[in-house]
């Protein structure tokens, strides 16, 4: 593992605790040797958390549309910018960057990140870990959501266990790089259910 995606917010939403997660999170990734992908903006948890990277001299590439560009949302400091042409090259060059997800609290955009990148792991795309920091149990509800589409039979337990969960920086990237892909792919597992 060499380089972490880190999808999180353009805003630092309504409690310190979140951009206090941000920079435990970017001093974690430096001091681990990690580089960090992120979105490229300058605002929000994104600034916050390569700021903090990059204070402790670590790797930041920010990826971020033209369109965001223009409106000068990008942090142009980082150790590396690209601009793309949209939302979809944006999050590909992102997976391709990376070896490990991560998603701190977050609205719209870093929910829809997370759950596509968790679908490709469904689907078996990629075999990289996927992870949420759990800061002041932001995520509890969507955590409570997918128990709950395991129990009404929409995912599997091997699916659902794709994604890992931790309160702590430090305790989440050791989990990323202990990860091991589950074995099961979502043909296999599509099959199974069409026979039961």
């Amino acid at each position: 593992m060499k380089r972490v995606c880190v999808y999180c917010g353009s805003a630092t939403g309504g409690r310190p605790e979140y951009g206090d997660a941000a920079r435990a999170l970017g001093n974690a990734l430096a001091g681990r040797g990690l580089g960090l992908v992120f979105g490229g903006g300058r605002i929000g948890m994104m600034g916050v958390l390569a700021r903090t990277v990059l204070a402790q001299g670590g790797e930041a590439i920010g990826v971020i549309p033209r369109a965001l560009h223009e409106m000068e949302l990008a942090l142009e400091e980082v150790t590396d910018l690209r601009v793309v042409i949209d939302m979809h090259e944006r999050k590909a060059t992102m997976a391709e960057l990376a070896d490990a997800f991560i998603a701190l609290p977050g609205g719209f955009g870093t929910i829809e990140e997370l759950f596509e990148i968790l679908t490709w792991a469904q689907l078996a795309f990629h075999t990289k870990p996927v992870g949420v920091l759990n800061v002041e149990g932001y995520f509890d509800p969507l955590i409570r959501f997918v128990e709950h589409a395991t129990t009404e039979g929409f995912l599997d337990a091997a699916h659902r266990d794709l994604l890992m969960v931790d309160e702590r920086a430090d305790g989440l990237l050791v989990k990323l790089t202990e990860y091991e892909p589950p074995q099961m792919d979502k043909a296999e597992w599509i099959l199974r259910a069409t026979l039961e």
